[in-house]
C-alpha cells in the first residue's frame, strides 16, 4: 500500500488549490477551497517584488551608467521620467540531472605491478559498478577502471623494444649540415664550414644524437596494460520558458534575470504542472518534461529533477531628455538595465547591453 506522501507525489500539481493555500497562509484568507474553483488570476499570486518607483528607476539607470565607461552620467541625472510600464513575467525552469555511462578499451604503460585480470573473477556489468555520485545538479565526468578486465600485451608501437629508430636521422644520430648541405665548405668559400667543423654533418636535434627515441606509447616499459575503462558523465539538462509579454526587452536577458521564487518541486521524477493561471506555463511544463524524457530515456539514467516557477519583474521606462523621447528597461529583482538608444554615448569598444 503506497504511503500518502507517495500518492501525493504521483498526482499532477493542481494549481488552484496550491495558490489558494498559499494565499491563505500569507494573507489569512479563509475562503473554502475545492476542485470546482477556477484558477486564481495571476494578479492575486502573492509576490514580494516591490512596485517600481521613479526614484528606484533612476537609481537603477545611474548604477548601470556608472558601470559603463562610455555612457554619460549627466543624462541619468537630468532626464525626466514620463511613464513606468510595469509587468511581472513568469519563468519556468526544468532541470534534469542524469547519469550516462560508456565503456571503452584503453591502455597505459605496464610497470610490473599486479594485474587485476579475468583470473580474479568476472567483470561487473556496466551499471553494476558502484561509484560516488557528485552533488545533485553539478556536472562532472569521471573515469574508472573496470575490475578484472586487465591484461598485459607487448607494446604495438615499438614491438616490445621500448625504443624506436629516430625519424629525423633514421638511426644515424647525425644529419646533413644545414649550412653547407654536407659539402664541408660553403659555396665559393675555401674555408671549412664552421657550423659542422668541416665534417658535413650535425648532431640530430630530434634524438640528441642517440639515433633512437624512447617509445612515447609505453614510455620505455616495452609492455602495455590494456583494460576496460568506464566513462561516467553526470549532466544537467536545462529547459527554460519565459511567459509572453508586451514589452520589447530581449527574451535572452529575461531568461538570465534574477527572479522571485514562487514554486519549487524537486524529486527523482517530477510531474507536469496543471491549471497554473498562465496556461503557457502549464504547457511549458508538459513540453519540457516530455522533451527531457524522450532525449534521455535511451542513453541515460535520470537521478533527480527540479522544476521552478519564478516571477520576473520588468519595467519599461519612458523618459524625456533634451526634446526627445527615449526608453530603457529594468528587469529582475536586482534591477538590471537594458538601455535602448541611450543619449550621449561615446564609442570606446565596450559592449552595449
Amino acid at each position: 500500500m503506497p504511503s500518502p506522501g507517495g500518492l501525493l507525489r504521483a498526482l499532477p500539481l493542481l494549481w488552484p488549490q496550491f495558490l489558494t493555500c498559499t494565499l491563505r497562509r500569507l494573507t489569512g484568507l479563509l475562503e473554502p477551497t475545492g476542485p470546482s474553483q477556477k484558477p486564481l488570476p495571476l494578479s492575486l499570486v502573492p509576490c514580494r517584488v516591490p512596485v517600481m518607483t521613479e526614484e528606484v528607476a533612476r537609481e537603477a539607470l545611474l548604477s548601470f551608467v556608472n558601470s559603463k565607461c562610455c555612457y554619460s552620467s549627466t543624462v541619468a541625472g537630468d532626464l525626466i521620467i514620463r511613464e513606468l510600464k510595469q509587468q511581472t513575467l513568469c519563468r519556468y525552469r526544468l532541470e534534469t540531472f542524469s547519469e550516462s555511462r560508456i565503456s571503452e578499451w584503453t591502455f597505459q604503460p605496464f610497470t610490473n605491478h599486479s594485474v587485476d585480470g579475468p583470473q580474479r573473477g568476472a567483470s561487473p556489468r556496466l551499471w553494476d559498478i558502484k561509484v560516488q555520485v557528485p552533488p545533485m545538479f553539478q556536472e562532472d565526468t569521471r573515469r574508472f577502471q573496470v575490475p578484472h578486465s586487465s591484461l598485459v600485451k607487448e607494446c604495438h608501437k615499438c614491438h616490445g623494444r621500448g625504443r624506436y629508430k629516430c625519424s629525423g636521422c633514421h638511426g644515424a644520430g647525425t644529419v646533413r649540415c644545414p649550412s653547407c648541405c654536407g659539402a664541408k665548405r660553403k659555396a665559393k668559400q675555401s674555408r671549412r664550414c664552421q657550423l659542422c667543423a668541416g665534417s658535413g654533418r650535425r648532431r640530430c636535434s630530434t634524438c640528441s644524437g642517440r639515433g633512437n627515441k624512447t617509445c612515447a606509447t609505453c614510455k620505455g616499459e616495452k609492455k602495455l596494460l590494456h583494460f576496460i575503462q568506464v566513462v561516467i558523465m553526470w549532466k544537467n539538462s536545462l529547459f527554460e520558458f519565459v511567459s509572453e509579454h508586451r514589452l520589447n526587452c530581449p527574451r535572452e536577458l529575461l531568461a538570465k534575470a534574477k527572479g522571485e521564487n514562487l514554486f519549487k518541486d524537486e524529486n527523482s521524477v517530477v510531474y507536469p504542472i496543471v491549471d497554473f493561471p498562465l496556461r503557457d506555463i502549464s504547457l511549458a511544463s508538459q513540453r519540457g518534461i516530455t522533451e527531457h524524457s524522450a532525449a534521455l530515456a535511451s542513453r541515460a539514467r535520470v537521478l533527480q529533477q527540479r522544476q521552478t516557477i519564478e516571477l520576473i519583474p520588468l519595467t519599461e521606462v519612458h523618459y524625456w531628455y533634451r526634446g526627445k523621447n527615449y526608453v530603457y528597461y529594468i528587469y529582475g529583482t536586482d534591477h538590471q538595465v537594458y538601455a535602448v538608444n541611450y543619449p550621449e554615448r561615446y564609442c570606446c569598444g565596450c559592449t552595449i547591453v
